[in-house]
């Protein structure tokens, strides 16, 4: 290369440079659902980005295109799959979101994942793993949205729901991938709970958490094939009798026990049929669309109380006498009820007049 020529500006850089500027660009709430829409993936993933920043400006957009949003989420499914971990969930989920798409259906993978800040978010790796799903253009998969507590990603997946449907997803799949309060979390917004297992129920049985096990619509028992057939038919039946211990559902469905291999693609349209049939009988009898209401009750509800804890929290006068009392606490100088007492009194100071 000679010295002293001037080197043209290449055509990947300038592509580059005109990709990050659009990026940039602003668009308006009403253009941005007008495209989600249609059905652009890209417009989407936008929105979705708009829920998670936490910015006010990106928040009150994002709040936009969800009231743009919400006269277009009826006739969708949402569906929450959890699980042991070895479960298999990701190859069921492909397996399970292939067999619906050649049905018709559109799939929306989504996920909670309390953990994701601290352990870099495993749901990138079960994207990798669902390759054909990924790249179908009737499925979306988003990784969950990062946030530093349970309640504020729980949030955003929600409201990732209701712009998943709008964009034309009749089906969307929360999966778990945390543990411990997130089946609770993802029971709240979902209309059928299915817990996914492992043939050889003996320790698992033990171990599973007896409020999840009451929370399941359908308990499905996954990798069911070669040597672990027998197995896990013994297992189908050790869980078909602990469920028979829990008193009935307040939806009136007596939840099922089944088997599959997403491996080998076996039982996937029989967990379908299992799942229409729940879905036909609490439409009959009032069911859907009563948890669908007390599920907006809740969440309203939820809201607001994130939002009261990020304002009390993020006041810079609470946070400077928060510091302050902080240390009277450490020199046994106040308890930590008066000072409490008296932040709440700071924030909200006509609470006791």
């Amino acid at each position: 290369m000679s010295a002293g020529v001037e080197q043209q500006e290449s055509v990947n850089d300038r592509a580059l440079q005109k990709i990050k500027a659009s990026r940039k660009a602003s668009v308006a709430p009403d253009e941005l659902f007008s495209a989600l829409h249609d059905g652009d993936r890209s417009a989407l993933s936008r929105a979705i980005t708009l829920i998670e920043s936490s910015l006010p400006e990106h928040q009150q957009q994002a709040q936009e295109i969800i009231r743009l949003a919400l006269p277009h989420t009826s006739g969708s499914f949402r569906i929450g799959i959890t699980g042991v971990p070895g479960a298999g969930k990701s190859t069921f989920i492909e397996t399970f979101g292939n067999f619906l798409i050649s049905t018709g259906r559109k799939i929306a993978v989504l996920a909670i994942d309390p953990s994701s800040e601290r352990s870099g978010g495993s749901i990138m790796g079960d994207k990798t793993r669902m390759e054909t799903l990924s790249s179908n253009n009737n499925a979306f998969i988003r990784p969950s949205p990062s946030g530093g507590n349970l309640g504020g990603v729980a949030r955003k997946t929600r409201e990732s729901i209701v712009l998943c449907e709008a964009a034309g997803y009749d089906t969307v799949i929360i999966e778990t991938v945390g543990v411990g309060q997130s089946e609770t979390t993802v029971h709240s917004m979902v209309d059928f709970f299915l817990l996914l297992m492992v043939p050889g129920a003996g320790d698992e049985l033990q171990g599973m958490k007896r409020g999840i096990m009451e929370m399941a619509d359908m308990i499905l028992i996954n990798k069911a094939d070669g040597d672990l057939m027998e197995v896990a038919n013994r297992s189908k039946a050790e869980y078909a009798n602990a469920l028979h211990l829990f008193p009935p559902p307040p939806s009136g469905w007596i939840p099922k026990v089944s088997t599959c291999s997403a491996m080998e693609n076996k039982g996937i349209a029989d967990t379908w049929k299992t799942i229409t049939e729940y879905w036909s009988f609490t439409r009959e009898n009032g069911f859907f669309q009563s948890r669908r209401a007390e599920q907006s009750r809740y969440w309203m509800s939820q809201t607001l109380q994130e939002g009261l804890r990020l304002r009390f929290f993020n006041n810079p006068e609470v946070r400077q006498e928060m510091n302050k009392l902080e240390e009277l606490i450490k020199r046994d100088q106040i308890s930590s009820f008066e000072a409490a007492t008296q932040l709440l009194n700071k924030y909200f100071p006509g609470e006791n007049k």
